[in-house]
């Protein structure tokens, strides 16, 4: 079920909104955000919220509404969607008009929401991308730009043709960054919990942030450092976060085999903790 808020109005179903000489049509000026509902919980919505309207800013646009007034569209539409509903909140910004430069004002706003269950903690493989991420000075990697997911479906569709679920991207100094649509953890074969450290070629998860607080609390330091491709082929763990799996293990990156692990299953389960308490 898709439900979207476009114009003042709810509607069912992919809702038309744009015309074919809107700036974000043929020049790619549209950001989003994801952010969930679990059960009527909305963990870190508001950070989710506030990253819109940054992006939106960095791509020259205005959100034409606030984090307070997206937040009430927000718990206005989970609330007609069955309270054990697990779903997927997707707002975006999108310029209308301008020529090669968009409007800043002339952006508008859309919210949909649907079904997506949360999955299931059992693995994904995953292999080497031939693609890298640009730095913030070849592409705007510090929005959540939707011109920046081209890059992302060329990489899944390489993994893909080899037979693997995702794929792993380094950057053009040949470091690890993330997966295709999601950060990244390892554990190294001595134990030591990591994660790439932020160097502007990949955004900055909120829910990778959560994580490593989580797991602080816990006592679980999380190193964020430089990470060699080399590390990938001998750690214990590897697992992603983000907002559309949570905490999910990779099980294989390309032939080497791994358990989905007690750090990536502890991370998961006090994520899901944490959703109790919002």
């Amino acid at each position: 079920m898709y439900l979207t808020y476009y114009n003042g109005e709810w509607t069912e179903g992919n809702t038309p909104l744009v015309g074919a000489m809107d700036h974000s049509v043929w020049l790619g000026s549209s950001v989003f955000d994801g952010a969930r509902a679990l059960h009527g919980r909305l963990p870190d919505l508001r950070p989710h919220l506030q990253r819109v309207i940054d992006s939106a800013d960095k791509l020259g646009m205005r959100c034409p509404l606030s984090v307070d007034q997206m937040e009430a569209l927000v718990r206005e539409g989970v609330a007609k969607f069955p309270p054990d509903a697990e779903l997927y909140i997707r707002p975006l910004v999108f310029a209308s008009e301008g020529f090669l430069i968009p409007v800043p004002d002339k952006a508008s706003f859309v919210l949909t929401l649907f079904d997506a269950p949360l999955p299931p903690f059992t693995g994904f493989s995953s292999c080497l991308s031939t693609l890298r991420r640009p730095d913030n000075s070849m592409a705007p990697t510090d929005a959540k730009a939707s011109a920046l997911y081209a890059n992302t479906s060329r990489a899944l569709r390489e993994a893909k043709a080899r037979g693997f679920d995702n794929a792993i991207l380094l950057d053009a100094a040949g470091k690890v960054t993330e997966f295709a649509s999601s950060n990244l953890f390892l554990v190294t074969a001595d134990g030591v919990v990591v994660t790439p450290a932020l160097n502007g070629t990949f955004l900055a998860g909120i829910t990778r942030a959560r994580v490593i607080a989580l797991l602080a609390a816990e006592g679980v330091q999380v190193q964020e450092r430089s990470v060699q491709v080399e590390e990938l082929a001998t750690a214990r763990e590897i697992f992603s976060t983000g907002n559309y799996g949570k905490v999910t293990p990779c099980t294989r990156f390309e032939a080497h085999e791994m358990a989905a692990g007690p750090v990536a299953q502890r991370a998961r389960e006090l994520y899901l903790a944490f959703t109790e308490t919002t």
